[in-house]
């Protein structure tokens, strides 16, 4: 497939890729128009179910002929933390009556895991990607039968050994400033590693092919992780004021902005780097871990929050360079973050020329 046993990120025609943007933001119009410019689009299966997932599959296959992804998240393997969850829903009984809406009941569950992985085998998707932990070797032996690449995302160099060890295909090396949860396998320990630092360690571990992920908004950006080793870079933010995404109108007014980002685990108890709003201010030090429990909590007061258009009371992901994110379609992004990259590597080229 591709000129491979499976796709590679040596195989993008742009080395661009869309980051998968679960949550809302992710939308079949805007996989196609990235992988139709000459990138690598991306379809976020996590909160949605199986035959969610297959409908979007099916509509992206209409707008587009060329190689895309899938991304799943993996199971929780922390210990059950519902009773951690109930405590901390005690504390948002402010929030409920604010905007009259009762807190969800927390309860741990797998986002579907068995049924999605045979679906993208199944529909041999061009690669599948991970979050939040690695697949079974077992697993991917499965994937890789059916073509299908797997791509796993990691914050230290122990999970990128495990991923390698496991029969990842490459790896999405994702740094601190990237905006959205952290893909940390634990969700205690997360990697908290710049980019640029963990692209050096992770390429000293292991020989796989790398996808930097983390704070790329330009194609000065796109550039340097080249320069640095990877074989692409990963982009969520920059495509978030697209007009193809998602993203709710609320949310989009404050990307772009110079709003200052956090980490928070109060909205789903995971970490996760957002624009800072008053939810976070006010229930972060109240918030523990225990993603998917504090994230079932949380859902309809964020679900009623987004219904008003109050920015206060929403996750608003995004990462550390979110300033620089633009209007402007996304097939018009990754061309010109191909333009500009080409053009900064060749500024580099000849400043190092004798």
């Amino acid at each position: 497939m591709y000129g491979r046993a499976t796709f590679s990120p040596r195989d993008i025609e742009l080395p661009i890729v869309q980051a998968p943007l679960a949550g809302g933001p992710s939308t079949t119009a805007l996989a196609a128009a990235v992988s139709n410019a000459g990138g690598l689009g991306f379809l976020a299966a996590g909160y949605k179910t199986a035959d969610a997932v297959r409908a979007d599959l099916a509509e992206l296959r209409s707008l587009t002929d060329r190689p895309f992804g899938v991304n799943l998240f993996a199971p929780p393997v922390a210990e059950d933390r519902t009773v951690a969850a109930r405590r901390y829903a005690d504390t948002l009984a402010g929030e409920a009556e604010r905007y009259a809406v009762a807190a969800g009941e927390p309860r741990r569950d797998d986002d579907g895991w068995d049924a999605k992985l045979e679906l993208v085998a199944a529909e041999r998707v061009p690669v599948a990607s991970f979050t939040f932990g690695c697949p079974s070797a077992a697993a991917i032996r499965a994937l890789h039968g059916a073509g299908t690449a797997a791509w796993v995302t990691v914050t230290t160099t122990g999970e990128a050994v495990a991923a390698r060890d496991a029969g990842a295909d490459a790896l999405v090396v994702q740094g601190v400033e990237a905006g959205g949860h952290r893909g940390s396998y634990d969700e205690e320990s997360p990697g908290e590693v710049g980019l640029l630092a963990l692209l050096q360690l992770v390429a000293a571990a292991v020989d796989l092919p790398l996808v930097a992920s983390g704070g790329i908004a330009t194609g000065r950006a796109v550039a340097a992780v080249l320069c640095a080793g990877a074989a692409a870079a990963q982009l969520g933010t920059a495509f978030m004021r697209t007009p193809e995404a998602g993203t709710s109108q609320a949310h989009r007014q404050l990307l772009g902005t110079d709003a200052s980002t956090a980490l928070t685990r109060a909205f789903t108890g995971r970490p996760a780097r957002g624009i800072v709003n008053r939810f976070m201010r006010e229930h972060e030090a109240a918030a523990p871990a225990g993603y998917p429990d504090v994230h079932y909590v949380t859902a309809p007061l964020r679900a009623a929050a987004r219904e008003r258009g109050d920015a206060d009371g929403i996750n608003l992901w995004a990462g550390q360079a979110h300033p620089l994110a633009e209007e402007l379609p996304a097939g018009e992004l990754v061309r010109r973050l191909g333009r500009e990259a080409a053009q900064a590597l060749g500024e580099a080229h000849g400043r190092l020329e004798p």
